[in-house]
């Protein structure tokens, strides 16, 4: 061989070792400053061989010397990354190869003899490392792939992370114009329920106040009866004293006349209280009716509250259309226990129902039929379980059929436009139902009359 020719073959195969291994570790990425001096690893191959040149030094050792320069400089390299996993694995290779070489070549620069002796050792440790180092290198590709695979994945990962945020920040800017927008209607829906809250009451107040304008006739005539009353006994009082007076200027006295007088006078008293009293209910149950309903529930005996409004609602009639009469039948169930009700509440119920029932017998008494006697009956029981019952029958028109599911619905009325608000039944309904857990039901033949039933817990 050449004298220290061979060192270029060795700085050649360095080039391909250090080109693979700055794409094996990634270096210009992992490492820049590391991969820049890396480029000149022909330096100390190019001063061994002008070296050897210079003090002529003849050996054909000297491309191993440069060789375990070169082996040692990777071993730093790997010292350097082996955060690097692949960079440890190829560590564990290369050092056992490194000591080979490095004894080898210390062997055989001391005594050649000595490398001759052991040189089935010396071939077998080759061997031995070269297999070693091959197969760290194949496990550390295994592992760089494995590496690179999970850096996809990871990457595949990530963008997918990404692209699920940016999905989301759109979701969460519907969602937000969404709800700003439900929000909104919502706001218009709450401030349209309150209008029609209020609306409804106007409408609740205003089929009161009409109803209240169909009694007024009925109450004038109601109040009359006790003010005539009132007024004759006042009458009759006043004749007691004068006679009283005229008794006690006497010389004589008839003290078993005087206190006959007393008497009478103190008993017409007492009438024109009781009359009076009883103007001054009808007059409180009116104020009681035209006001809004406190919901407070008391004690309430339904025999006298159906008994006054049944008497309202007739004269109230009567004073609109002299020509009408109607029986009135009553057979209220005594004793009849009380109930705790809104009794405000219930009188409205039971004067629609009364004047539904007689507009019912007019309307068929308006129709001319022959023998025809309108009659309303009001009837009332106590009921087995606890509650009572009330019925409320007229032999009027009738419900046809194809409307008795709606009578119970609000503005619906099968009355001319004018003459009813199409609340009534539907109020009545609710304040029995909702507002005392009882029950409304309708039991009717068209042509032949209707019955109203409502029951009411104990």
């Amino acid at each position: 061989m050449e004298v220290n020719a061979s060192i270029l073959i060795s700085v050649g195969i360095a080039a391909i070792i250090v080109r693979s291994m700055r794409q094996f570790l990634d270096l210009p990425t992992r490492m820049p400053h590391l991969n820049r001096l890396l480029g000149y690893f022909w330096v100390p191959g190019l001063l061994l061989y002008l070296f050897s040149l210079l003090i002529q030094w003849k050996t054909d050792r000297l491309d191993e010397i440069y060789t375990l320069l070169l082996m040692v400089m990777v071993v730093l390299v790997l010292v350097r990354v082996q955060d690097y996993r692949p960079a440890r694995t190829i560590l564990l290779a290369v050092v056992p190869y490194v000591a080979y070489s490095a004894i080898e070549l210390l062997s055989g620069s001391l005594s050649n003899s000595f490398l001759r002796e052991y040189k089935g050792l010396f071939s077998n440790s080759q061997g031995f490392a070269i297999i070693w180092l091959v197969t760290f290198v194949l496990i550390a590709r295994k592992q760089k792939k494995q590496l690179e695979a999970e850096r996809v994945r990871r990457e595949a990962e990530e963008k997918e992370r990404r692209e699920i945020a940016a999905q989301n920040a759109v979701l969460e800017r519907m969602v937000a114009e969404r709800t700003s927008s439900l929000t909104l209607q919502t706001e218009e829906l709450q401030h349209a329920l309150e209008e029609l809250r209020t609306t409804q009451a106007q409408l609740i107040q205003s089929e009161k106040m009409a109803s209240l304008g169909e009694l007024t006739a009925g109450i004038a005539h109601e109040i009359q009866n006790p003010l005539n009353f009132v007024t004759n006994f006042s009458d009759v009082s006043a004749e007691l004293v004068m006679e009283l007076e005229e008794e006690q200027q006497r010389p004589e006295r008839d003290q078993e006349l005087e206190a006959e007088l007393l008497a009478d006078l103190k008993q017409n008293l007492q009438k024109i209280t009781h009359h009076g009293q009883r103007a001054a209910s009808i007059v409180r149950g009116m104020l009681e009716h035209s006001r809004a309903s406190t919901g407070e529930r008391q004690p309430t005996d339904l025999n006298v509250l159906a008994d006054e409004y049944l008497r309202l609602a007739y004269h109230g009639l009567r004073a609109k259309d002299k020509s009408f009469n109607a029986t009135l039948t009553t057979d209220f169930a005594s004793p009849l226990p009380k109930i705790e009700a809104v009794a405000q509440d219930l009188g409205r119920v039971l004067l629609n129902l009364f004047t539904n029932a007689f507009y019912a017998v007019q309307k068929r008494k308006e129709q001319g039929e022959t023998g025809y006697a309108p009659t309303v009956r009001v009837a009332t029981r106590a009921l087995p379980g606890g509650g009572v019952e009330v019925r409320v029958h007229d032999n009027g028109t009738g419900i046809p059929e194809t409307v008795r599911q709606k009578i119970f619905q609000p503005f619906f009325t099968t009355k001319p436009t004018g003459e009813g608000t199409g609340l009534g039944l539907s109020l009545s309904y609710d304040i029995v139902t909702k507002g005392h857990a009882g029950t409304l039901a309708v039991e009717t033949e068209e042509g032949q009359g209707t019955e109203f039933i409502v029951t009411l817990p104990g």
